[in-house]
């Protein structure tokens, strides 16, 4: 174990009380309600945090890429996983199978017939049952079938070719009321045929404390609550206190009064914003604006800052997304106190294939 101080900038800390509690406090308010914990471990892609996760309580992870599920489940994180992205092309589809085969309660999500199918001809070529979500576009505008109707349309049709075991819907994120008004009516539409529907999922971290209020959810996904960044902060779904995630930086630079320059860019913090003010927040001075970056360079406004820190100063970035900030580094600082209690390799950097 080292000491804090001693880590060479920048560096990517997670305060593991933080954590801990954000761990649990989401495990307890869906149980609460009743709802399924299936976080989305794009946000850490590390197999010990997902372990902590599942001990938890979670029933289960999501992942979003290949890749990810390969790197989890030989760990043996999980052998309930969803994997929420269309698998296509023999190299996808080849690779997924023998995932099925090793992970019995794997499932993937399609909003199309041409990955329906594709995914049939790969079970009935491997022998292996494919388990399926048809995802629904409830107002976020990426992918996903866009009425109730297409989705109760293409359940029946994927669930109808071989190999195929239909198992539910899912959207990203919960939209109030769109949401609640699409999956009340595509329910309904399978109820009248008779087509049992297992599994309703939802997802997002800003939507996971009302989760509840779309009542036919069976469980949700979300991510970025085991570490919380800017975007959360501001959606009001967390505090300055809940982010777990900061990126400790020196000061090298203060070439005005008013500026000064980090030794984190692109490279670290992620050029995302997310419709925030900067490209993070700076803990120990809450005026200054981390205003532009480059790839080796964050350029920070102090103007607005009684206190100014001078050349040599270790500053706590907390990010504007902590999930891109993981998938930036080799690997992460577990820290507790002053003192570095665990250093984490991000298994599944890079595996967005």
């Amino acid at each position: 174990m080292s000491a804090v101080k001693e880590l060479d900038t920048p560096a990517v800390t997670i305060r593991l009380d933080i954590m801990e509690d954000n761990i649990r406090r989401v495990q307890a308010h869906l149980a609460k309600h009743g709802i399924g914990n299936r976080p989305h471990i794009k946000t850490h892609k590390i197999p010990a945090i997902g372990k902590l996760q599942m001990q938890a309580g979670a029933m289960g992870i999501t992942c979003q890429k290949i890749g990810e599920v390969e790197v989890f489940v030989d760990a043996g994180v999980a052998d309930d996983i969803l994997l929420t992205f269309n698998i296509l092309g023999q190299a996808k589809t080849d690779r997924l199978m023998a995932l099925c085969r090793r992970a019995p309660g794997l499932a993937v999500v399609l909003d199309n017939e041409v990955v329906a199918r594709e995914l049939s001809i790969a079970g009935a070529r491997h022998g292996v049952d494919v388990r399926f979500l048809v995802e629904c576009d409830t107002g976020f505008g990426r992918t996903g079938v866009q009425t109730p109707a297409a989705a109760f349309d293409l359940a029946r049709l994927a669930a109808r070719l071989p190999r195929m075991q239909f198992r539910g819907l899912m959207t990203f994120p919960n939209r109030e009321p769109t949401t609640r008004e699409f999956f009340e009516r595509a329910l309904a539409l399978f109820k009248g045929a008779g087509m049992p529907v297992p599994v309703v999922s939802g997802g997002g971290t800003p939507a996971l404390f009302t989760a509840q209020n779309i009542p036919m959810l069976t469980e949700h996904r979300a991510g970025t609550c085991v570490f919380n960044d800017v975007m959360v902060v501001s959606s009001g779904t967390a505090t300055w206190d809940n982010c777990a995630m900061r990126v400790r930086a020196t000061v090298v630079s203060r070439p005005t009064d008013g500026r000064a320059i980090l030794d984190c860019g692109t490279k670290v913090l992620t050029s995302d914003q997310y419709g925030q003010k900067g490209f993070g927040h700076v803990l120990e001075y809450p005026e200054a604006v981390v205003g532009n970056l480059s790839e080796e360079h964050g350029i920070v406004d102090l103007s607005a800052c009684a206190e100014r820190p001078q050349v040599g100063e270790i500053v706590h970035v907390v990010p504007n997304h902590c999930c891109v900030v993981s998938n930036m580094v080799d690997e992460l600082y577990g820290v507790r106190g002053e003192a570095v209690e665990v250093v984490w390799p991000v298994a599944a950097r890079g595996r967005v294939r």
